[in-house]
């Protein structure tokens, strides 16, 4: 115990008297707009990096500029500048109400809400003890010294996905004092992917202190963890609920300089080997492997650091389920979300405009929403030079960075509804989305593209469509083979577009 601390106190002095930098700046990898924030939120750091030699942040420094949730965050500094041209129609009577009310229900003001809502469910009485803090319905949780008793997994024979049975009494808690009271008045949403319900109901007080080289840790795990129960990783739109949801969180958790380190450790709360063409994104947030519940099965395992996120199918939750004002779009949150994921895997944007317009259409080789005269539509637009158009085929046999990369090349997105309209997530600032059908699910995209601040386009005339081959008891689009619209009035609806 004395040589440890006679190390740090050496540490301590080569900062000091030899100017050794503490912090690593190879490290903070933000992009550039997001820096000047990261700085306002960290001043520590931010002095840190004014002194140092070797800082190349320096340009960000003292620039006024936070993300929207901060205190004294104002409208002027704040990263989100969302804006309400339409009509509210009757949700609110002001404009200003219309703003802050979208700015709440799907932009930074959504965080703020939630960080307003973090309680003490289980108090410390010491330095070394647990600690568990939660929002409302338990929908987020994180905690200091926690304890987690996954030895009954290591023979249970059924497949653990969407379950809620991984925990029973006593096999999750902390060295801290519990509110009982306050935990069973949260514990209300027992659903799968709604809270962490179904698993902090469970949440008890231990008798010994949860530390390093007790008997009851099995596996002590010092770096920080996000444990995740995730949605359906084969489809874009949903398993990007679970990447969102993550980025959100460590805003929620945003209390440190490491609230966006990749120095951290991802467990998937379920036995299923974890596969996803989308899966590279988790590289935006770990370094390290992912784990599942595998990793862990047979052992008692204690957590230092580790966050229970916001989860993809919550009641008014981002962005399934949101509820959107009318008349709104341009949510920081979910532009922040977008470079951010972007400039942690490497993918370069593009400034805006060389002359012509590059066009995407998202073809699909599937058996139902397939466009019948796709390659009609092709050489439509091909005829004029003004258009640079790509057939994209977007498969796992495809790099999703090599997808990302193409989404930066594209001025003008273009598919039938599904997931792989979720694209619109990461195209450029001034692209249009085009929807050629809603199949009876009109604000799905709609929405997530004024989330996203872009242009959202699809057709305006049902009688330009025509089914082929209906399929009986199929519902909305999937009742359709394809859909067809002849050359000339395609270009028609285009121009007038």
């Amino acid at each position: 115990m004395m040589r440890g601390y006679v190390v740090q106190l050496w540490l301590v002095l080569l900062v000091l008297v030899l100017g050794v930098e503490a912090f690593p700046w190879t490290e903070l990898h933000l992009p550039p707009e997001h820096i000047a924030i990261f700085f306002n939120n960290n001043p520590t750091v931010a002095e840190e990096c004014r002194k140092s030699s070797s800082c190349p942040y320096k340009m960000h420094l003292d620039r006024a500029a936070c993300w929207g949730y901060e205190d004294g965050c104002t409208a002027e500094h704040s990263y989100s500048q969302p804006s309400c041209p339409g009509d509210a129609k009757g949700w609110v009577q002001t404009k200003q109400e219309q703003i802050s009310t979208f700015i709440e229900q799907g932009d930074f003001g959504y965080i703020k809400t939630q960080r307003n809502q973090l309680q003490v469910y289980c108090q410390p009485e010491g330095e070394e003890d647990s600690s568990l803090e939660c929002t409302d319905h338990l929908q987020f949780c994180r905690g200091k010294n926690i304890y987690i008793d996954f030895r009954p997994l290591k023979h249970r024979k059924e497949i653990v996905h969407y379950h809620m049975d991984v925990l029973e009494m006593g096999q999750i808690g902390g060295h801290c004092r519990l509110n009982k009271e306050l935990l069973g008045k949260n514990a209300v949403l027992i659903s799968p992917l709604q809270s962490w319900g179904p698993e902090m109901r469970f949440f008890t007080e231990q008798e010994e202190p949860v530390q390093p080289g007790r008997k009851m840790c099995d596996r002590w795990v010092n770096t920080p963890t996000f444990i995740m129960k995730l949605d359906a990783t084969v489809n874009m739109y949903h398993h990007f609920c679970d990447f969102f949801n993550l980025y959100t969180s460590q805003h929620l958790n945003n209390s440190h300089e490491s609230a966006f380190s990749r120095n951290t450790q991802i467990l998937i709360w379920e036995t299923l080997p974890y596969r996803s063409n989308f899966g590279v994104v988790f590289d935006a947030f770990t370094k390290t492997p992912v784990w599942t519940l595998n990793h862990v099965a047979g052992e008692r395992v204690c957590f230092k650091d580790v966050v229970f996120p916001l989860l993809p199918r919550m009641i008014f939750g981002l962005y399934y389920n949101t509820p959107i004002i009318w008349g709104c779009e341009k949510s920081g949150l979910f532009h922040a979300f977008s470079r951010h994921i972007l400039h942690r895997l490497g993918v370069a944007g593009r400034s805006q405009g060389d002359g012509t317009i590059h066009i995407t259409l998202l073809s699909r080789n599937t058996e139902f929403r397939r466009v019948l005269n796709e390659a009609q539509l092709i050489k439509a637009l091909r005829s004029d030079k003004k258009f640079i158009v790509r057939k994209a085929e977007y498969s796992h046999r495809m790099d999703f960075r090599q997808q990302l990369r193409q989404d930066q090349w594209t001025d003008v997105f273009i598919g039938m509804h599904g997931a792989g309209l979720t694209h619109l997530l990461f195209l450029p600032d001034w692209a249009v989305i085009f929807e050629l059908y809603n199949c009876f699910d009109p604000n799905c995209y709609k929405d997530l593209a004024r989330l996203r601040g872009i242009k959202y386009i699809t057709w305006e005339n049902s009688t330009l469509l025509k089914p082929e081959d209906e399929v009986p008891n199929q519902p909305g689009c999937d009742r359709y083979v394809g859909y067809w619209a002849t050359s000339s009035k395609y270009q028609a609806s285009t121009r007038q577009a």
